[in-house]
């Protein structure tokens, strides 16, 4: 290292981000400490300060290191801080940060204890920002934030909400094209209108019944957990779509026409049959399926899948190339009359890849006739898992139907395997 020029020094010291490496490296020569301003990057780990002594506080250290790099561009705090220290880190670093990550553990604080200013409120001091991840965040009151209008990315994971500060803080951000809510608490609906968002990924704790609007013309992809009631304004670009309701039960979906949707996945414990029929309806390009709804039904009893014609279903999903599905899809298709239409001119044009998970020993011969009718009706099909699951049964009906499905795999080997 000694002889090579100090461009070069500083340019490979520049690449070092966590702050206790840079400490050291300060102690190292005064060629490595005058080499320490010209760091672009901070990275403060969860318990770098657990054995401080000599009555230094986190702060304090923090400030040290911060006012001594010149641009910093990027800076992740884990470490417990005060808001009076953010504020005074963002002002001095506000016009060159441009993404920003803090562990902000707030969440559990009683609503009546805040600090002034507040963590959120400090936040706006860093206006040249592009990206911004929090973690624990209590956001009951609006943040007294001016417009991000360089904000590309908004990440928080862990938050308890009033719905009304969530809608102001994002209005704070109106060309966000990534936005990300995970472990969110404390919201009944939520309304996002952003005509940049492409990609989002929503996920609420609670009852599950949640409602949820988005308006964006640009939005690629969506994962959404925790809503029974979900409406997506503009589809013409979206091409990843899920949904999952772990805890409540979905009752109306609204998308209109999917044009460019690719890959769908739908899970949950009860979907009602009208919004898992319009779901399907609505998704005729798709190309990759996942279904994972145990039951059915308008009202608290679940209901099994009613019947589903495997012709009209395949018709009706010409580019299928993947279709996963669990047992309740899959006992529907496996009904009295699900095959009745099945003939020479059925064909199943696309699909390569089927995985078909099976939990139940009942009307075991209508089900092997829909692995057989998979099979042989899917020219392109390159692989079939049948994955037993659970399957309990005190009848030696349990027995006979796996022996089957391994006499269809031995036949089929090259093709089907058995999970």
């Amino acid at each position: 290292m000694e002889s090579l020029p100090d461009a070069l020094v500083q340019c490979i010291l520049s690449l070092i981000s966590n702050a206790k490496d840079v400490a050291s490296c300060n102690c190292v020569s005064k060629r490595w400490k005058d080499s320490m301003p010209y760091l672009t990057s901070l990275f403060f780990p969860r318990n770098i300060f657990d054995n401080l002594t000599n009555g230094y506080t986190p702060d304090a250290i923090v400030s040290q290191i911060i006012s001594s790099v010149v641009k910093l561009e990027e800076l992740v705090i884990y470490c417990p801080f005060s808001s009076l220290g953010l504020a005074m880190w963002l002002s001095t670093t506000g016009h060159s940060l441009k993404s920003l990550e803090l562990r902000m553990d707030n969440i559990s604080e009683q609503q009546n204890h805040t600090e002034i200013p507040s963590k959120l409120d400090c936040i706006r001091s860093a206006w040249n920002l592009e990206s911004l991840k929090l973690w624990g965040v209590l956001m009951i009151h609006s943040p007294n934030w001016d417009v991000f209008h360089k904000l590309k990315n908004l990440e928080i994971v862990g938050a308890r909400f009033e719905e009304y500060a969530l809608s102001n803080a994002l209005r704070a951000c109106p060309n966000l094209t990534n936005l990300l809510l995970l472990g969110c608490e404390g919201l009944n609906s939520i309304s996002i209108d952003n005509p940049h968002l492409e990609q989002c990924k929503l996920d609420f704790f609670g009852a599950g019944n949640c409602s949820l609007i988005v308006n964006s013309l640009k939005l690629e992809s969506l994962e959404v957990q925790g809503c029974s009631l979900i409406r997506v304004l503009e589809t013409r670009c979206l091409k990843n779509l899920s949904i999952a309701n772990n805890s409540g039960r979905v009752y109306l979906v609204d998308f209109g026409k999917l044009v460019a949707l690719e890959t769908l996945s739908i899970r949950g414990v009860q979907w009602c049959w009208d919004a898992i029929s319009k779901m399907l309806q609505m998704a005729s390009e798709v190309k990759h399926l996942y279904m994972k709804v145990e039951f059915t039904g308008n009202s608290d009893h679940l209901l099994p899948f009613p019947e589903i014609d495997l012709v009209d279903f395949f018709n009706g999903h010409p580019k299928l190339q993947t279709f996963d599905i669990h047992g309740a899809m899959f006992a529907a298709l496996c009904q009295k009359n699900s095959l009745k239409n099945v003939d020479s001119r059925f064909l199943i044009p696309c699909l390569e890849k089927v995985v078909i998970t099976v939990r139940s020993p009942l009307n075991a011969e209508q089900k092997m006739s829909t692995l057989e009718t998979l099979l042989l009706y899917s020219k392109n099909l390159k692989k079939m898992a049948i994955k037993i699951l659970q399957m309990k049964s005190s009848h030696s009906s349990a027995d006979d139907f796996f022996e089957d499905i391994c006499r269809f795999r031995y036949m089929n080997r090259k093709i089907v395997t058995i999970e």
